[in-house]
């Protein structure tokens, strides 16, 4: 079936009288897995993705919006929490015999929204969680089609709300399926605003694409997935327009982390498992006709963290009871603001803080034990100081190419103490793993800058 066949199709699909406009708007949460910062024409890529250009051409675009963790389970609880994963309680990735999740404790964006009578979908890739008690039905959506951990977890079943129908799933159709449930979950949900999270495996590998997409992007695979993917989103995008909802739905687009060994970070330096930029910077695209300007290209520093704060607001949920890191960005989207007061940018790597980012500044204190700064390990990977912290002018220098901490020690140190000041403020592992990194590298005589932080 081509595009326009399917426009076609779910125009006839969502052929519903116009109803009145709620007071509260509808959201569509679209989030790419592995897609990295320079994977869309519109951050230049040379993938073709006139769909989410147009996002960007009719709303807004972000150059410094970041994923809470380089990884995808830590990524996606932060997303749905509006936490750092070390507080959401999911710091590493979890797989199929994990017998954690997001903790029950812990509320999403799915629950908050429930409370403002919200009807809530989940489609794609869940990973917070493959327990009943975790799964996206028990965690505040109505609904749920997709594969409850990553795609390349053999055997991938792809589930309808708690029944497995299909194992494997056949991954080349999963984005075409996946597409033709977010069109039937909008064309039934006008008794209420609506809320769906629209988590597509793409271009996570194992990569699939329909045949109609394989070899169109001549990229190979990955640029066919990806621009399939934009094509799906152009059908969304095409839908609520032709029914005249567009203006009253919010779309957000983004991705848990930056790519992996396929796929472009752009000029950033690292990728995905990396808290360099290429990690964790990601494309971010808001698109709201006429409540968000169009082409804003914005600065401001934001996160995954702020969608949840930010939906709060907008959509008269009341914020869970737990301490936000997130904070509002809707002032940044609406062009009233550059940017919005936020606390220093904390980046970790499981229970490990790595580097923080402050205004224009990012340091450095440690880094896993990669050949490039120290001798071979005398054990396995570890997280270990940096012999000495870096600092990087991020305006000047995204690509994190040269240290500036020489030239700048007032400002290194202010940064390494305001870093050590909020450590005490997260759970017991962050601490734990904060003071073996550096016993650790005693142990590999490599100490390093020892912490100004008293240890408990």
């Amino acid at each position: 079936m081509n595009r326009r066949n399917f426009v076609k199709t779910g125009a006839a699909l969502l052929s519903f009288p116009v109803k009145a406009q709620p007071a509260r708007p509808n959201v569509i949460l679209i989030l790419a897995d592995d897609l990295g910062y320079g994977d869309l024409s519109c951050y230049g890529s040379p993938i073709q993705t006139p769909n989410l250009d147009r996002m960007a051409r009719e709303g807004a675009r972000f150059r410094q919006f970041y994923s809470a963790s380089p990884v995808c389970s830590p990524s996606r609880a932060s997303l749905m929490t509006g936490r750092y994963p070390t507080r959401a309680g999911v710091s590493h990735v979890l797989h199929t015999e994990s017998q954690t999740g997001l903790p029950l404790s812990e509320t999403t964006i799915a629950e908050m929204l429930k409370q403002a009578n919200y009807n809530t979908m989940c489609i794609g890739k869940w990973h917070l969680g493959s327990q009943p008690k975790y799964m996206p039905m028990k965690r505040g959506f109505d609904q749920f089609f997709g594969i409850p951990y990553s795609n390349d977890m053999w055997p991938a079943p792809l589930m309808r709300n708690d029944e497995i129908v299909e194992r494997p799933a056949n991954q080349d159709t999963l984005n075409f399926r996946y597409t033709a449930e977010a069109m039937d979950f909008i064309e039934h949900s006008f008794n209420a605003p609506f809320f769906l999270y629209l988590a597509y495996a793409t271009p996570h590998v194992p990569l699939g694409a329909s045949p109609g997409f394989r070899g169109k992007s001549r990229l190979g695979l990955y640029g066919d997935a990806i621009q399939e993917m934009d094509w799906s989103i152009g059908v969304i995008l095409d839908s609520l327009r032709e029914n005249s909802i567009d203006d009253r739905t919010l779309v957000l687009f983004t991705s848990d982390n930056g790519p992996w060994f396929q796929g472009s970070a752009g000029a950033l330096r690292g990728r995905k498992g990396e808290t360099l930029e290429g990690g964790v910077r990601v494309p971010f695209l808001a698109h709201f006709p006429g409540r968000i300007p169009a082409g804003m290209v914005s600065e401001g520093i934001a996160s995954t963290m702020d969608i949840l704060p930010m939906l709060s607001g907008l959509c008269g949920a009341p914020l869970p009871s737990m301490p936000m890191d997130g904070v509002d960005i809707w002032p940044i989207l609406t062009g009233n603001c550059d940017a919005v007061p936020r606390e220093m940018l904390l980046y970790f790597d499981a229970w490990n803080l790595q580097c923080a980012r402050l205004g224009r500044w990012k340091i450095h204190v440690s880094r896993y034990n990669t050949p490039p700064w120290l001798p071979e390990p005398k054990v396995g990977r570890l997280n270990l100081p940096l012999p000495n912290a870096e600092l990087y002018d991020l305006e000047r220098d995204p690509g994190e190419s040269y240290d500036v901490a020489a030239e700048n020690p007032a400002i290194v140190k202010y940064l390494r103490e305001r870093l050590e000041s909020l450590l005490p403020t997260f759970p017991d592992p962050v601490l734990a793993a904060w003071w073996e990194t550096w016993d650790r590298s005693v142990e590999e005589g490599y100490p390093g800058q020892y912490p100004t932080l008293k240890s408990p």
